[in-house]
């Protein structure tokens, strides 16, 4: 009679026989790849258990960021609305204050002019010598850009262009210890000579006499002076001012108000026509190129090239002749 419960392998052996198969078959798999395949469609026929068994957290996280972007574009919206208000009160006194402004000028014989063309550029690179600050754009002779335009931006002057391509241009960064940019304070209106500071945010003001009124925290802007930079563009915020006494003049720093490390749009400004024509006509002596964007100012203002020449001619003999009459 056969026993219901047969005796096999005792469960020692068994153990022993199911440690040597699997020593064996890690050893064939990291040694022989030899279940590479198997494990792979392994792999891809649990992959669309593990998509299901995920899909229920990936519906809770869409639900979830659409909600708190709902809630984060009404929260946005409400403030926009509100600075919208504000700004439209501001607006409300603009073109008036414009007007009034200018008409103060015309009273005081001011050049001060607010009708420049910009141009939108995008820095294509940036310089990576350490001793230079400069920046590479994608406008260049093709766009009218000219060696020593000014350059600036959302928040102030960001420099001036060094050097121009025909389709893209390098500009020198105001903080280049090269670069030089006349400025006035905007509390009492003194003008200095800020220069690079060879550092990120930073200017310096050179040659001024410690007894000069300046603060930390007035704001300054430029000049106008040199006819380079366009009047009235945030240059920096004074930062220190010390002085001693053995020296006879102060050490004033300045954080700029343009983020150099951040430049990725800028705007090339075109001064008014008159300044345009000369600073062109400048360029013009070393080469032909720009001569043809030279030409549409002369028809709009011929007066103010043909009077010069007349000037620069004739007017230097006759003028003696006419005082000699005179005293004769």
């Amino acid at each position: 009679m056969k026993p219901i419960f047969g005796r096999g392998p005792s469960l020692q052996l068994r153990l022993f026989l199911a440690i040597l198969l699997s020593a064996s078959l890690m050893l064939a798999d990291s040694r022989l790849g030899a279940f590479a395949n198997i494990r792979y469609l392994l792999n891809s026929a649990v992959a669309p258990l593990q998509y299901a068994a995920n899909l229920p957290r990936e519906m809770l996280d869409v639900l979830r960021g659409q909600f708190s972007s709902h809630q984060r574009l009404l929260t946005e919206n409400k403030a926009l609305k509100r600075d919208l208000l504000v700004m439209k009160s501001n607006v409300l006194l603009l073109d008036q204050l414009q007007q009034e402004n200018q008409r103060l000028r015309d009273l005081l014989g001011s050049p001060f002019v607010r009708d420049e063309r910009k141009m939108v550029a995008e820095v294509m690179a940036v310089d990576s010598d350490p001793y230079s600050y400069q920046v590479m754009i994608n406008k260049g002779r093709v766009d009218g850009v000219y060696e020593g335009q000014p350059v600036i931006n959302d928040k102030g002057i960001v420099g001036q262009v060094s050097y121009v391509g025909a389709h893209n241009s390098r500009v020198l960064l105001l903080i280049d210890p090269t670069n030089a940019i006349p400025v006035q304070v905007v509390r009492n209106d003194i003008r200095v000579i800020a220069t690079g500071g060879g550092r990120n945010h930073q200017i310096l003001l050179e040659h001024v006499p410690s007894s000069t009124d300046i603060k930390k925290g007035d704001l300054l802007v430029s000049s106008g002076l040199g006819g380079r930079y366009p009047e009235g563009y945030p240059v920096a915020r004074v930062t220190s001012f010390t002085f001693d006494n053995k020296r006879p003049f102060a050490q004033i720093t300045a954080k700029t108000t343009v983020q150099f490390d951040r430049l990725r749009y800028l705007l090339l400004v075109w001064p008014t026509d008159r300044t345009k024509m000369k600073d062109q006509t400048a360029v013009t002596a070393d080469g032909a190129p720009i001569a043809t964007a030279v030409t549409p100012v002369n028809t709009t203002d011929p007066v103010t090239l043909t009077a010069p020449a007349v000037n620069l001619t004739e007017p230097a003999v006759p003028a003696p002749r006419k005082v000699n009459n005179a005293n004769e």
